[in-house]
């Protein structure tokens, strides 16, 4: 698996990370949704995939605001604009797969998902990996949820090896 793109949907804005050879971020941010599903039509250069892949949300039994029913709108808009553009659909994935394969354990946070990264693919570096302008790091540019877009791509291509 050459490139892996994974999207961490909001209800206004969503975080994407693509990831190269040996889960290494290739391109990662968060943009507002118009703007991703643009991208994601229209083949910008740097945004090319062989595999896609979206959180999706899960009902745990509590009421939900409207916030969550538009950021499942996004979800059906990015996986049309997806299987449309490479003619297969995105993996739907649920967080609590993702905190239970980088942190095995269902009751992880996003700061424990986030460390159990800093620890995977940056070891020992200041500043969580992000390094500084000058000399970036492996996690440069990361905060909030583009961790999140990141550690769903990281187990797409770790569960894609398997």
């Amino acid at each position: 698996m050459t490139h892996v793109l994974a999207i961490d949907p909001g209800p206004v804005e969503s975080a994407y990370a693509l990831i190269g050879e040996g889960c290494r971020p290739v391109r990662a941010a968060k943009v507002p949704n118009a703007q991703l599903l643009d991208d994601l039509g229209h083949m910008p250069l740097g945004l090319d995939f062989d595999h896609a892949a979206i959180e999706m949300v899960a009902s745990y039994g509590m009421a939900v605001g409207a916030e969550v029913f538009d950021t499942c709108v996004w979800i059906g808009r990015y996986a049309e604009t997806i299987r449309r553009r490479t003619g297969t659909d995105p993996e739907l994935v649920k967080r609590l797969q993702v905190k239970v394969h980088h942190c095995h354990d269902s009751r992880a946070k996003d700061s424990n998902i986030a460390q159990a990264l800093v620890d995977r693919f940056a070891p020992g570096q200041p500043n969580r990996g992000k390094g500084t302008t000058a000399q970036p790091g492996f996690f440069h540019g990361f905060k909030a949820d583009i961790w999140q877009a990141y550690a769903l791509a990281v187990y797409v291509a770790d569960t894609k090896q398997e």
